[in-house]
């Protein structure tokens, strides 16, 4: 009971900032790129991350225990959480180790990569948490190819309005290379916030887990 409502209060509290920064964004007319926010220890090509510093296509972001940093990149923006490690090249990112939530311009197309893991989307909201033999992946919302890396083959397309099709992607050796998973560890506040740092609101607004 007292973890629900705490998520519940953090919910709450990313659904005001997420709105007040749409206000900003729109009233601006344009994205303030960069980072936004940062918590605990979080670098940027090994340097301390601190807010308005830039956030550019072949940096490497970093987190360390009980850390966070949020940040838009051009037309996407992305939270990035603890124990992480990211890459971010023009066609996407490599998440090596931890874990990020990401928002992309409608109609562009990304490739994200984890060790077990080739993900091609378009206008996508996803979530990713990367391990050696296993990444999570929820499409919240668009579509997604979920490639294994070792069993191209075992190809799935999702497509999803709202976090319906969660998956498993193994590495060799599992029973199964995709399989559904349940949603966790991300929360529709979360996407509010991101999509407001770039002017936009996810398809679901209103409604939240």
């Amino acid at each position: 009971m007292a973890d629900r409502a705490r998520m519940r209060r953090r919910q709450l509290l990313l659904g005001t900032v997420a709105v007040l920064l749409a206000r900003e964004a729109l009233a601006q007319g344009r994205v303030q790129a960069g980072v936004r926010r940062v918590r605990g220890e979080a670098a940027i090509n090994g340097k301390p991350a601190k807010e308005g510093m830039p956030v550019r296509p072949g940096d490497r972001v970093t987190t360390g225990a009980n850390a966070e940093i949020v940040f838009a990149l051009e037309r996407d923006a992305m939270l990035v959480r603890q124990n992480s490690a990211l890459e971010l090249v023009k066609s996407g990112f490599r998440l090596a180790a931890g874990a990020v939530l990401s928002v992309f311009a409608p109609g562009e197309r990304k490739e994200l990569r984890t060790p077990t893991s080739t993900i091609g989307i378009r206008g996508t909201a996803v979530y990713l948490e990367a391990e050696a033999k296993r990444t999570y992946a929820c499409t919240c919302y668009g579509e997604a190819v979920l490639e294994p890396v070792d069993d191209p083959a075992a190809r799935e397309t999702v497509r999803t309005a709202r976090h319906e099709q969660p998956r498993y992607i193994y590495a060799r050796g599992a029973p199964r290379m995709v399989e559904p998973a349940p949603m966790v560890n991300h929360a529709d506040a979360e996407l509010e916030l991101l999509e407001a740092l770039v002017g936009r609101k996810p398809p679901f607004t209103g409604r939240r887990y």
